[in-house]
């Protein structure tokens, strides 16, 4: 009889969240999570008050990042996630998509959401995308978001988008960007707003996402606000399979989604993903640090953004 690989299972609604718990406890016994040590501490600026982790163990990371970069300039393989680290993974999510736990995690039980068959990274978004990302987003009131391209601190050309619980420091229940984005519960649909503080082309939208919604619904919303956003910031027509116009990060949590236009990945040696703009920022050096609270972290992001 002919080899006929067996249909996948895919996430029963109500599970995820054991089963990132079972095969976090999982990983690390073996030692296919490599968690990094930081310590942080906070820098208020534009309202905002960052928090700031310094990563003991970065070089760690970035040595395997360089090695990749190496790898494909040489045509040799370079995709973590085909094949994916079968300790790390989580649960297949559609016949497009699947989550994994990320190797190099700084915040505990920090999801990667990729894609089966290979997309590039620089891809638009579609609906198979916004789609897994719900099924997981619908189980964990977290923060999502997608560095869209190498300039916005994406580290693998294999399209994924990430989702990290709102707790980005331990005792926290919330993420710094919150406190500047004004609810309108009255007002439904909600108009695009700015972000007074931030000194660099943006956008935002709200809306309301229960987690009983429809996948279909909270799909459609999703999609539809992304394409508005970037309608608005004028970054091209989101055509599903073309390339994206130029690099963005996307941040997205179930009451609002923000899109910042990025024009390199770093300042002042400090590099910068969609972590940044929700008011988390990573340092690697007692340097980097002091150039941080010198500059000041709107700064910093200012200088990443389109000017």
């Amino acid at each position: 009889m002919p080899h006929t690989e067996a249909t996948p299972s895919f996430l029963v609604p109500g599970t995820l969240w054991d089963k990132i718990k079972t095969q976090t406890q999982h990983a690390l016994d073996i030692g296919a999570l490599h968690s990094i040590p930081t310590q942080y501490e906070f820098i208020t600026d534009g309202g905002i008050e960052f928090v700031v982790r310094s990563l003991d163990n970065i070089a760690r990371k970035e040595k395997a990042r360089k090695q990749q970069t190496q790898a494909s300039s040489e045509g040799k393989p370079n995709n973590p996630f085909l094949p994916y680290e079968t300790n790390l993974f989580v649960s297949n999510l559609s016949d497009s998509h699947l989550c994994l736990l990320n190797k190099y995690n700084v915040v505990d039980h920090h999801l990667l959401i990729v894609t089966r068959a290979f997309e590039e990274q620089e891809t638009w978004l579609n609906s198979r995308d916004f789609e897994a990302l719900w099924r997981c987003m619908a189980e964990i009131d977290g923060l999502a978001f997608y560095n869209g391209g190498q300039d916005a601190g994406a580290s693998q050309p294999h399209k994924h988008l990430q989702l990290v619980p709102m707790s980005l420091t331990p005792g926290t229940c919330d993420i710094p960007v919150n406190s500047l984005i004004h609810s309108k519960p009255d007002i439904d649909p909600s108009p695009l707003q700015s972000i007074q503080a931030f000194p660099f082309p943006h956008a935002v939208k709200e809306y309301r996402l229960d987690s009983h919604l429809s996948i279909q619904e909270a799909t459609a919303t999703l999609i539809e606000t992304y394409r508005q956003l970037v309608h608005e910031l004028e970054l091209g027509t989101v055509q599903e399979g073309d390339r994206q116009t130029g690099a963005y990060n996307l941040l997205a949590t179930r009451r609002w989604m923000m899109l910042v236009p990025r024009s390199q990945d770093r300042f002042a040696s400090i590099s910068v993903n969609s972590l940044g703009f929700a008011g988390s920022l990573f340092v690697s050096t007692e340097k980097q640090m002091k150039t941080l609270k010198d500059l000041g972290p709107m700064t910093v992001l200012q200088n990443v953004a389109w000017s």
